[in-house]
């Protein structure tokens, strides 16, 4: 465990739901994870897209490549990050769910819209995890930031990224409610932020309010993150549909089943 011992950085999860880990990849690690980055870079899959924006810099986003652990597998397996989520969880079952890539370079790019993770996702339960990594050193202002507490809020409606409204519903007809403007008054929300070198990790749980800061001219954001999710995870129906995008998989699952299926590659902590 990079930051503290085991039990303290575990109780500071359970309780924030967001937290730093400096250093966490080493001098085999990181590189490994890199190598996983430019693999994606170099084979776009099904998600691969560019995020609106109104400049002609870059905002490019990959994610649930259904051939990832090609290029994943090698890297998760010797990886310290499955058995850092072990013990934030205190629970030694740990499945990789799915990959996402960002890339933001040339120019002013836009925010990532204000959303959480699990308004995409028909997913629950305490033993989920979101590790962030960066690539590019960042200030506190460039990193990702979080709404302390929102874990314990309301699940909304995830975000359409739409250029003039970040707040427009995914699924307008569902019954979660829209996203608040978060960024028309920053101050009356507990916002916070770390930055970040290469090597640190951020971890938060998916029901959190996050969104990304923009980038700007000089400027280039290359993340990974790795989703994973363990034992005391279940299946959880969202309006509209959600993911992941695995064949037959919601067909397979029923509210508040145990959230498993033979594609999810599970990893043995060392």
């Amino acid at each position: 465990m990079a930051q503290g011992s085991a039990g303290g950085v575990r109780q500071t999860y359970a309780r924030d739901a967001a937290l730093f880990l400096p250093k966490a990849l080493d001098a085999r690690a990181l590189p490994d994870a890199r190598a996983a980055y430019d693999w994606s870079l170099a084979h776009p899959g099904p998600g691969a897209s560019r995020i609106p924006q109104a400049t002609d810099s870059t905002f490019y986003q990959d994610l649930y490549n259904p051939d990832c652990l090609t290029g994943y597998r090698a890297m998760l397996q010797a990886s310290p990050i499955p058995a850092l989520v072990a013990d934030l969880w205190g629970s030694p079952d740990v499945w990789f769910m799915y990959e996402q890539v960002f890339l933001k370079e040339g120019g002013d790019t836009r925010r990532t819209p204000w959303h959480q993770d699990s308004s995409y996702l028909a997913v629950a339960g305490h033993d989920l995890a979101v590790v962030w990594i960066t690539f590019d050193p960042v200030s506190a202002e460039q990193s990702l930031e979080f709404v302390r507490g929102s874990h314990r809020g309301r699940l909304y409606n995830g975000s359409r990224f739409e250029l003039d409204d970040d707040t427009a519903p995914l699924h307008p007809r569902a019954a979660l409610p829209r996203l608040p403007a978060i960024e028309a008054d920053r101050s009356a929300w507990d916002i916070v932020s770390w930055a970040a070198e290469p090597g640190d990790l951020i971890v938060f749980h998916p029901t959190m309010l996050h969104g990304g800061a923009a980038t700007h001219p000089g400027q280039r954001r290359r993340t990974l993150t790795l989703r994973f999710f363990g034992d005391r995870s279940f299946y959880d129906v969202r309006e509209g549909g959600a993911g992941p995008r695995v064949a037959g998989f919601h067909e397979r699952m029923g509210q508040g089943e145990p959230f498993r299926d033979p594609s999810f590659l599970k990893l043995a902590p060392a």
